[in-house]
Parts: structure tokens; C-alpha cells; sequence
């Protein structure tokens, strides 16, 4: 089973080197996808062996990693780890969702399944939760933490719930999964909040 990782980025040239190294004991292949950053972004992932897919404006993390997944799509991969560049999202989670991909279509890193969360502003809980039981009720789903955006696809499947928007896609993705019947599981992953 080919596996690979879709990293959206904008200006993170400080935290995505390790994160590539990181990453890439446990994929194929990472894909940044430089959502038109000002910095060194796109020459730090290279040096890093990632292959950068540059976009001339910032899209934001929708259109980033829409860009991600046609990409594998189109080179035939079998599975997507979709993980940020900012540090919060601790590559060594990455066989354990893999792991649980094997019989799920999505897979989606939750901090509500530990104490993670409570390092979160009020602000940022709230609205997280307002989210996700948004998507619970509307798509008669049971999940926790609908915006995270540590997750694994299962290819094949993510053809058919492709997001418009931009803004919301972890709204729009998973309420389309559960329109689709897809199966969608959770896996407990911790997430601190960024340094920076």
C-alpha cells in the first residue's frame, strides 16, 4: 500500500524541516504544499527531500490541501496522512492511524479523546465543539473533534467527498463522508497548543 503525506504550509520555515524528517520514516512520499508563503518555506522542504507543490496566492489550509489530494489522486496512491507543518501534530502518531486506516475510509486525530484540549482557550474549545456537534447532528455522525486536521484518507474513497470550501473543508469533507457512508474513526492524539 503506497502512503502519502500531504503537509499544508504557509510561512512555517522554522518547524517544517523536522517534521519532514519525521514524517518520512513512515510514508512514500511528503508533499508540501507551499500555500504562498513569503518566507523559505518552499527551499527548506526541498532541502528536507519534500516534493513542493507552490501556490502563487495563499489559498488557505482548504485549498492547500485539496491541491494535496488531487496530487494523490492522480499518482495512485492508496492512503493520505494529512498533518500540519506548525509542530502541533507529533509524527510518531502516524502507524497508529495508519493502523486503524486499514478498515476505516477516514481517520481523524482527536484531542477530545485525552486532556490535550484543555490547554486550549475557551474561545477555541467552544468553537470546536460548536463544530463538531454541527456535523454529529446533520450528518448522525459521533465524533469529537471535527477540525482537526491530523487525519488519514483511504484514496479511493476521498474521490467521491472532494470539498468546495476553503474556509470550512473539515466540515464540509466529513459531513460528505457521512453522506457517502463512509466509515469514519477517531484516534486519541495529543496536540499541544503552537509555541509560536
Amino acid at each position: 500500500m503506497r502512503t502519502v503525506a500531504v503537509v499544508p504550509a504557509y510561512n512555517e520555515s522554522n518547524t517544517i524541516g523536522p517534521i519532514i524528517d519525521e514524517t518520512s520514516t513512515y510514508v512514500d512520499e511528503i508533499v508540501v504544499v507551499d500555500d504562498g508563503s513569503s518566507d523559505d518555506t518552499t527551499a527548506v522542504a526541498k532541502d528536507h527531500g519534500a516534493t513542493v507543490i507552490p501556490h502563487a496566492i495563499n489559498t488557505g489550509v482548504g485549498g492547500a490541501v485539496r491541491t494535496g489530494y488531487l496530487y494523490a489522486i492522480r499518482n495512485d496512491y492508496d492512503f493520505i496522512v494529512q498533518i500540519d507543518a506548525d509542530g502541533q501534530h507529533d509524527p510518531s502518531y502516524i502507524p497508529e492511524l495508519l493502523a486503524v486506516a486499514e478498515d476505516s475510509d477516514m481517520v481523524i486525530g482527536s484531542r477530545y479523546l485525552n486532556e490535550s484540549y484543555k490547554n486550549y482557550s475557551f474561545v477555541r474549545n467552544a468553537g470546536i465543539q460548536f463544530f463538531t456537534a454541527t456535523v454529529n447532528f446533520l450528518g448522525g455522525m459521533d465524533i469529537t473533534d471535527v477540525t482537526s486536521g491530523f487525519r488519514v484518507y483511504r484514496v479511493d474513497q476521498l474521490r467521491e467527498i472532494l470539498h468546495h470550501s476553503d474556509k470550512h473543508w473539515a466540515v464540509e469533507q466529513t459531513l460528505a463522508a457521512a453522506r457517502e457512508g463512509h466509515k469514519t474513526t477517531e484516534v486519541s492524539v495529543e496536540m499541544p497548543t503552537r509555541d509560536e
